[in-house]
């Protein structure tokens, strides 16, 4: 495996790391307790580039390869202090931009990679109240008419929903062939019988907005389905994928951030008369972070080079996933440990990465999952 970064992607990452320092860092504090969207921010993430990482060149996009896209979102997620735009940002990069690039038609490339590229926002709609894990369990319904179809259903704890331009939204066109008859569609706001609730607060990752939209016989036309009919499934493996494999690589610049942050903070703290760097507990838990911090790089790394080289991921996306996302809570539970009383403190920010990283173990597939899908690949 070549982890090395050639010259042009290592200037990618600095420049990154310098206009993220310099321009997205200053309102989080404010923003997370209201469980504000940083819209301006993501505009000018769009307009540095960040969202058309992955979209290919012609529709106005970066087309990198998805190693140099990895190595990219990890350092987002090193320089942003705001944990919930990088995971927005990512969110909508892995689940609706792939699932129209490889699934849309050139109408639709055309027209929606090039806005989203540019800035608009997509949410990535198939969870419902009765399907969270049981995927394809779903009510929301695709009924045929002239034209098109017309859409029925409600679905939930959607990503960026609220603010939402353009939706990927799942729907069952014929139930009697149960998972077989999920199909996809793109919907945009704006249209009839399209709507969305108010933002949902949450635990962490406050500043990225999660909602319902709603479909009340919101009519799409048959240009704007992706990819034939009963295709949903296809669809949603491979953006599922695509964002359980990478969707982490932001943490695990968090981590590094936390790693660094938490060691300047015990050479420089002193109890006893010395530095509680000195003290085996704390030094300790400072190793810990460090052995977690190197084998979810390893392990993020291995997944996209074994994609660069055609691949399957099935099983190697769930493992990094399962891992990436444990180890960002227990890193972050050792890092309010190694603070004290600071880390507890709101003030400080130190507590807001352990509430941030147990979104990891429910998004992309909760840790159950996660062991499931490795169970069934080693054949159990």
């Amino acid at each position: 495996m070549d982890f090395g970064w050639n010259e042009n992607a290592q200037a990618r990452r600095s420049s990154l790391i310098e206009f993220v320092r310099n321009e997205l860092n200053d309102d989080v504090a404010a923003n997370e307790p209201e469980c504000k969207f940083a819209s301006r921010n993501w505009q000018k993430c769009a307009k540095f580039g960040v969202h058309g990482y992955m979209v290919p060149a012609e529709y106005g996009g970066a087309g990198l390869d998805v190693q140099t896209s990895v190595y990219l979102m990890e350092a987002l997620g090193y320089a942003c202090r705001d944990n919930g735009l990088t995971f927005a940002i990512l969110s909508q990069m892995l689940s609706i931009q792939p699932a129209i690039a490889l699934f849309g038609s050139d109408t639709l490339k055309e027209d929606y990679l090039t806005r989203l590229a540019a800035g608009a926002c997509g949410a990535f709609a198939i969870s419902e109240e009765s399907s969270g894990s049981d995927t394809y369990s779903l009510k929301t319904t695709a009924s045929r008419v002239k034209g098109g179809y017309r859409l029925n259903g409600e679905k939930k704890f959607i990503t960026l929903a609220p603010v939402a331009d353009i939706a990927v939204v799942f729907a069952t066109v014929d139930a009697e062939l149960g998972e077989w008859g999920v199909t996809g569609f793109v919907i945009e706001r704006g249209q009839e019988g399209f709507s969305t609730t108010e933002t949902r607060p949450k635990m962490g990752l406050r500043t990225t907005p999660i909602g319902d939209i709603v479909l009340d016989d919101c009519f799409v036309p048959e240009s704007h389905r992706l990819g034939a009919e009963g295709t949903g499934v296809a669809i949603f493996n491979k953006a599922m994928e695509s964002e359980r494999s990478y969707i982490l690589a932001g943490q695990i610049g968090a981590m590094e951030r936390q790693l660094e942050e938490t060691i300047k903070f015990v050479r420089k703290r002193r109890q006893f008369g010395t530095p509680i760097a000195k003290f085996q507990s704390v030094a300790n838990r400072v190793a810990d972070m460090k052995l977690r911090l190197e084998t979810s790089r390893l392990l993020l790394y291995k997944v996209a080079w074994l994609e660069s080289q055609g691949t399957p991921l099935v099983l190697e996306a769930a493992l990094a996933n399962l891992h990436l996302s444990e180890t960002f809570v227990e890193s972050s539970l050792d890092a309010v440990r190694n603070h004290g009383a600071r880390g507890y403190l709101t003030e400080y920010e130190i507590e807001r990465d352990l509430r941030d990283s147990i979104g990891g173990l429910t998004y992309s597939g909760t840790s159950d999952i996660q062991r499931n899908i490795i169970a069934r690949m080693l054949g159990l």
